[in-house]
C-alpha cells in the first residue's frame, strides 16, 4: 500500500512537469499549427517538448506500479494531486505568485481527497476479472461514451469541450482498469503477457483517449474541459474498482455521506484552481489551448 501511494504521487509530480514543460514548448509554435500534423514535426524539434514526453513516459510507468501493488480507488484519486503540483510550476515559469484562490484552492483539494481517502479506506480488492465483466464494463462505458460524443456534436463550444472532456475521462477510468490488469498479468511473465487480450485493448484504448482528450481542448477553453477531466477520471475509476475488482469503500448513510461531501470539496478546488491556472494563462497573453 505504502508503494502505491508513493509511485502515485510520484506519477502525479511527473505528469505535472510534463504538462508544464509540453504547454511551455507548444505556446510557442504559431496558431495556425494547432491540430496538425506539423504541429509534432514542429515539437519533436524541441528539447523542452521531448523531455516533457520523457516525463509523461517515467510518470506512466510509475502508475502502471502503483496500480500493480494498490487499488484503483487508492491510485487514481491521488493524481489528482498533479495539478498541486503545476500550480506552482506554472506561476513560477509565468513569472507571478500564487493567489488567494490558488492557495484555498489547492487546500480544497487536499481536504477534500484526504476526506474521502481516510473515509472510504479503500481495499485492495482481487486481480482476477471475468470476462463477463470486462463486456459489461465495455458496454456500459461504450454507452456512456457514445451519448456524451453524441452530445458534443451540438451546443456551444463550451458545451463541446466539457462533454468531450467526459467522454475522454470516462475512457481513461477504463484505461486505467486495463492497466491494472495488464500489471497483473505480466507478473506471469512477458510471454503470458503478450497473450492477452487485455494488453492489445489498453493500446486501443489509450489512443481513443488521447483523441477524445485532445480534441476537448481544442473545442473551448482549457477551464471547460481539465476541470472536468480531472474529476470525473477519479469518480469513475472508484466504481469500476468497486464493481470490477472488489475494491470496498466503506458504506452507510454516515461513511458515504462524508465521501461525497470529500468529492465535492475536491471538485470545487479543482475547478478553482484550473480557472486560476487559465486567468494567469490569459493575463500573460498566452493561449489557454489550441484554437
Amino acid at each position: 500500500m505504502a508503494l502505491a501511494v508513493a509511485c502515485a504521487l510520484a506519477s502525479s509530480l511527473l505528469y505535472a512537469l510534463a504538462s508544464v514543460l509540453q504547454h511551455r514548448a507548444a505556446i510557442a509554435q504559431p496558431h495556425d499549427a494547432a491540430m496538425r500534423l506539423g504541429l509534432l514535426a514542429r515539437l519533436i524539434r524541441s528539447r523542452i517538448w521531448l523531455l516533457g514526453l520523457a516525463f509523461d513516459g517515467l510518470a506512466y510507468a510509475l502508475q502502471f506500479i502503483a496500480l500493480g501493488h494498490g487499488s484503483l480507488v487508492l491510485v487514481q484519486p491521488l493524481l489528482v494531486c498533479g495539478l498541486l503540483f503545476a500550480l506552482p510550476l506554472g506561476a513560477w515559469l509565468a513569472g507571478n505568485r500564487m493567489t488567494g484562490r490558488d492557495w484555498w484552492g489547492a487546500a480544497a483539494v487536499v481536504v477534500g481527497l484526504s476526506t474521502f481517502l481516510v473515509t472510504a479506506s479503500p481495499g485492495k480488492g482481487h486481480a482476477e476479472v471475468a470476462n463477463r465483466d470486462w463486456i459489461i464494463l465495455f458496454v456500459v462505458t461504450g454507452v456512456v461514451i457514445t451519448g456524451l460524443l453524441l452530445g458534443a456534436a451540438r451546443g456551444g463550444s463550451r458545451r463541446r469541450a466539457a462533454l468531450l472532456a467526459a467522454a475522454a475521462a470516462v475512457n481513461y477510468g477504463v484505461t486505467a482498469a486495463l492497466t491494472k490488469a495488464v500489471a497483473h498479468l505480466a507478473e506471469g511473465g512477458i510471454g503470458n503477457l503478450l497473450e492477452s487480450w487485455e494488453l492489445y485493448v489498453l493500446v486501443a484504448a489509450g489512443l481513443l483517449g488521447m483523441l477524445m482528450a485532445q480534441s476537448a481542448f481544442q473545442a473551448g477553453e482549457l477551464d471547460a474541459s481539465l476541470p472536468v477531466l480531472t474529476v470525473v477520471d477519479p469518480v469513475v475509476s472508484i466504481m469500476i474498482g468497486a464493481f470490477l475488482f472488489g475494491e470496498g469503500v466503506r458504506s452507510g448513510l454516515a461513511p458515504t455521506t462524508i465521501e461525497s461531501l470529500g468529492l465535492v470539496v475536491m471538485t470545487i478546488g479543482v475547478f478553482a484552481l484550473s480557472k486560476a491556472e487559465v486567468e494567469r494563462t490569459n493575463a500573460a497573453g498566452l493561449p489557454a489551448g489550441p484554437k
